[in-house]
């Protein structure tokens, strides 16, 4: 099996970037655990800052990949794009969230993308992640 997450802008600076909501711990140093978790699949990383780069590595990977894990930052809130590529995808697609994006400011509360995504994970920090490639596993 072969799963790829994406994480949009600003997901750059996990670990540095409001602590207090994100966390202490980089991505490049929890993809190693997730990854030991599950030897038997493969699990790819990448992030950009920039939208144009986040639908081209969907497409890239969202038709011969299993699943894709999209944490789409603030693009969630604002891309019409995403929500379009999402759709265009044979691999099912996993909205994360690392905080309850329904706790926060009002704006956050909106996703353009969740209506084109198999389903929407948020509120449990990086475990978020691993809770995503449970649902991919299990088919649901």
């Amino acid at each position: 099996m072969k799963i790829q997450i994406i994480n949009g802008p600003n997901l750059n600076l996990l670990g540095v970037r409001e602590p207090g909501i994100y966390g202490s711990e980089s991505f490049e140093a929890f993809l190693p655990q997730l990854q030991a978790k599950y030897p038997d699949v493969q699990i790819d990383y990448y992030q950009s800052n920039i939208e144009g780069e986040l639908i081209n590595k969907m497409q890239e990977v969202g038709f011969k990949y299993d699943g894709i894990v999209l944490n789409a930052g603030a693009y969630t809130h604002t891309s019409i794009a995403l929500h379009d590529c999402i759709r265009s995808l044979k691999s099912p697609v996993i909205e994360v969230h690392i905080s309850n994006v329904h706790q926060r400011e009002e704006f956050r509360h909106k996703s353009m993308i969740s209506a084109a995504c198999k389903g929407v994970i948020c509120g449990f920090g990086l475990d978020s992640y691993r809770l995503a490639i449970e649902a991919l596993l299990a088919g649901k």
